[in-house]
This record gives C-alpha cells, structure tokens and sequence, in this order.
C-alpha cells in the first residue's frame, strides 16, 4: 500500500505559527515541526518513490512555507527575548498604561 503525500498538516500548523508568531514569535513551536515534518516526508519519498503516491513539488512548497514562517517566528521570538531583557518590560508596561488610560477618558467621555 502507498503511503500519501499529504501537505495539509504541513500548511495548517505553519499558518496557525504565522499567526501565533504576534504572540512574542511563539509560532516557532508550529512551524519548526511543521518544516521537520515536511522534510522527513521529502526525504522519505526522494529515498523510496515507488512507496509514495502524491506531488512530491506539492510537498517541497509546503516545506519552503514552513521554513519561510519558522524563520519569521524565530527573528520574532530572539527580538522579543532580546528587547525583555534590556528593559523592554517597562517600556510595555509603560505603553500599556498610556493605552488604558486613553480608553478610560474614551469611555468616560461618551458617556
């Protein structure tokens, strides 16, 4: 029995990494994995093609996109890693004050 190139998980977990990558760069955990596993699943077929149905190019581009999105969700990740530990964190805190007070004074003042 032949075993399928199948690239929706691939294309699922690096999408939903993009995603996750406004969250401090933590979509390196979806995509790294995603990229592992599209690239053993290239290797695999490239070494046996007769076991694997499916469009290997598919698989490759699936490959690419994950790879694109881990390194996107890593500059992200060493930033934020980079920008909290030289005081990074008071300057959220700060921005983050700033903003609640100016949604205060809006709700107040529409009332």
């Amino acid at each position: 029995m032949k075993k399928q190139l199948n690239t929706t998980l691939i294309y699922v977990l690096s999408i939903i990494g993009l995603f996750c990558c406004c969250f401090g760069g933590l979509g390196v955990f979806l995509s790294g994995p995603a990229y592992y596993i599209a690239s053993n699943k290239v290797k695999d077929a490239q070494l046996n093609p007769d076991d694997y149905e499916g469009d290997l190019n598919a698989m490759n581009t699936a490959k690419t996109v994950a790879l694109i999105i881990t390194i996107i969700c890593g500059i992200t990740l060493l930033y934020n890693i980079y920008d909290l530990s030289t005081g990074g964190w008071e300057r959220r805190q700060e921005f983050m004050n700033e903003f609640m007070k100016g949604f205060n004074e809006g709700v107040n003042n529409a009332n």
